[in-house]
């Protein structure tokens, strides 16, 4: 009856969900532009942080295009509460990068923080139940007390690539770093667009001996 007045609908296009669908339908699930660079070893996006930040793997799901399929569903994951459709897109990545023997030697996966006073609005961290998955599927740890976001910050859409890494500088600190000594982590979030949010985080966690980096994200803009 639920079902009947309220139907569960397909974020990207609207159409009704089978009862095995979770927020993507087959069909959009079809359609969605996917990276492989995991797949085929390519280090597109690792050259992102060439210079700025040693990172050993970095992945990414989709492919972000403005008024695309992709954007469709990151808009609903963040701003709609759709929060499964991390859920998804974790499991999704999970079940590849557990086969690929650089990720076999992450030991913790650890997720962009939002500041506090965002985390309250927003009521979850978009990255959550995207770095949950990941985590399940490697058979690591999910930490996320060690990466603290210290200082809001205003959207980073409409800001220049000089500006938006400037901007990241001072905006995240760590503590618990015994959690992390010594440790391989897979550092996620959910669209990469200048790398910059990921170069801050990677710099500071980097202060914590012994540590390595990676880095996964749902999507990456063209």
């Amino acid at each position: 009856m639920l079902n009947l007045f309220f139907p569960k609908l397909c974020r990207g296009c609207d159409n009704e969900l089978l009862a095995n669908e979770v927020e993507i339908c087959t069909f959009c699930r079809h359609q969605l532009p996917l990276t492989a660079f995991h797949q085929n070893g390519s280090d597109e996006l690792q050259k992102i942080f060439y210079g700025r930040v040693p990172v050993l793997n970095a992945t990414a799901l989709l492919y972000f295009q403005k008024n695309g399929l992709v954007q469709k569903f990151v808009h609903a994951l963040k701003y709609k509460g759709a929060v499964n459709i991390g859920n998804e897109f974790g499991k999704w990545l999970g079940s590849e990068l557990k086969d690929i023997k650089n990720y076999q030697e992450i030991d913790a996966v650890i997720p962009v923080p939002l500041h506090k006073k965002k985390l309250r609005q927003r009521g979850y961290n978009q990255v959550e139940g995207f770095g949950t998955e990941i985590a399940k599927a490697l058979n690591v740890e999910y930490i996320d007390d060690v990466l603290v976001k210290i200082t809001p910050t205003t959207s980073q859409v409409f800001k220049e690539r000089v500006a938006r890494i400037f901007s990241q500088q001072e905006v995240f600190t760590t503590q618990n770093e015994q959690k992390i000594k010594g440790k391989h982590l897979l550092v996620v979030d959910d669209i990469i667009t200048s790398g910059a949010t990921l170069e801050s985080c990677g710099s500071k966690l980097l202060r914590t001996e012994g540590v390595k980096l990676s880095f996964a994200a749902i999507a990456i803009t063209k």
